[in-house]
């Protein structure tokens, strides 16, 4: 019983929208990020990191403050421009290996407190208010979070009969990703879509769980302050690119530990044994095929770990999990790292073609010790969140990663 509703997005103008839309800041390196600063005066990077303009690092409140001005200064010189109905937005990307059809809406914050939104991270507090601070300051959210829902024939045969429509914007970047974005303006079928997904039992979020919680907080704020609050204001709401649970596409992190916890080789795979059975592979890079189905390297090698399923004990979704099995099992016990998020001697590489990486990482001396897991499926996160669960840090890699600066909603 999901609420969705439309809004009335701040979009770049049709001919700037290839040089406005870019990837998150954080995946960009310092090189990248000051070329695209100095030679694209339209990138959304401008509003983001508006201390370029003033050659300084700026932070906290003052950068919250510029950004909103780097923003207006967007709107006033046309580079962005405001839809003036309120509509859902049927956004493509089609990659070499995969695409994805889905929409830009805005979701409700109450869904969201009464866990028709179902959760499977655990978030940090003062980033969710740092972040809300930050909604509060610029007045607008341009990251969407990414939920997704139990594929459904009849909202599959809406978006796809909109697809068939001529795009508001169709472009290429420079990764040989296109992009298509439609503006779903018919009442009738948006009545048709807020009906379909008020008949689903759950959304579950795929990735943005700080952004949520975050609009959760300034929500509550706001609701506070206002005395005439009704619920519709647009701070009950945030936005949302919802896409089919079979369009989501699950990766794993490797873990890599800097030492051995004070034990030998030998010490460190006798230990091993009480849950594993250990296979030494002989030749090239060497990758876990199933679950419960470990890949790890160590001192030149790859050995292939498989769970004793007779000694270690299932007892809920999460003790099903592989993250949380190579926790409990050797990361913890064996290995002493207690707190995956902060201890400074493990660190994840994101599993797609991470293992090269993880294999060179350990042969430099880096690390001493990597393991490769398979991914996660989507039944698997079902069940964490539908339980109220808490998956363990850095178990899943998610992809569609979304451009920021293609829809904006204003708070």
């Amino acid at each position: 019983m999901a609420r969705i509703e439309p809004f009335k997005a701040i979009r770049p103008a049709k001919d700037k929208v290839s040089f406005v839309a870019s990837r998150s800041y954080e995946e960009y390196s310092k090189n990248e990020l000051k070329a695209v600063l100095k030679y694209n005066p339209f990138s959304f990077l401008h509003i983001i990191n508006p201390g370029f303009k003033f050659e300084k690092n700026i932070t906290g409140e003052e950068r919250f403050k510029l950004v909103h001005n780097r923003y207006l200064e967007f709107l006033e010189d046309n580079i962005f421009t405001k839809d003036e109905e309120g509509c859902f937005y049927l956004y493509q990307i089609i990659k070499r290996d995969f695409k994805t059809l889905g929409f830009f809406c805005a979701c409700s914050i109450l869904d969201y407190q009464k866990d028709v939104i179902k959760k499977h991270e655990d978030t940090i507090q003062r980033r969710e208010q740092l972040f809300a601070n930050y909604l509060d300051t610029v007045g607008f959210n341009a990251e969407p979070v990414l939920m997704t829902y139990a594929d459904d024939e009849s909202i599959k045969n809406i978006l796809k009969n909109e697809a068939e429509k001529e795009p508001e914007y169709n472009f290429t970047t420079r990764d040989k990703v296109n992009h298509k974005l439609w503006k779903i303006a018919s009442k009738d079928i948006i009545e048709k879509l807020k009906t379909a997904f008020h008949d689903l039992d759950a959304l579950y979020i795929a990735d943005g769980h700080h952004r949520s919680a975050s609009s959760n907080l300034l929500a509550e704020k706001m609701k506070d302050k206002n005395k005439l609050h009704t619920g519709d204001e647009s701070y009950n709401f945030f936005m949302t690119y919802l896409i089919p649970e079979s369009e989501i596409r699950i990766y794993e992190f490797n873990r890599m530990v800097r030492d051995l916890n004070g034990l030998t080789t030998n010490e460190f795979l006798i230990k091993l044994d009480t849950y594993f059975r250990i296979e030494k592979k002989k030749d090239g890079l060497y990758r876990p095929t199933q679950k419960h189905h470990f890949s790890m390297y160590l001192d030149g090698e790859f050995y292939s770990l498989y769970l004793r399923k007779t000694v270690y004990k299932f007892t809920d979704a999460l003790s099903e999990l592989d993250t949380q099995i190579l926790y409990k099992t050797i990361l913890e016990p064996i290995l002493g790292i207690h707190d995956l998020r902060n201890d400074k001697r493990i660190s994840y590489g994101y599993g797609k073609h991470n293992i090269i990486k993880m294999k060179d990482s350990i042969d430099n001396g880096e690390f001493e010790v990597g393991f490769s897991l398979v991914p996660i499926n989507i039944n698997e996160i079902k069940a964490i969140a539908d339980a109220g669960l808490v998956m363990p840090p850095k178990s899943t890699y998610i992809e569609p990663k979304l451009r920021s600066g293609m829809a904006i909603y204003e708070l």
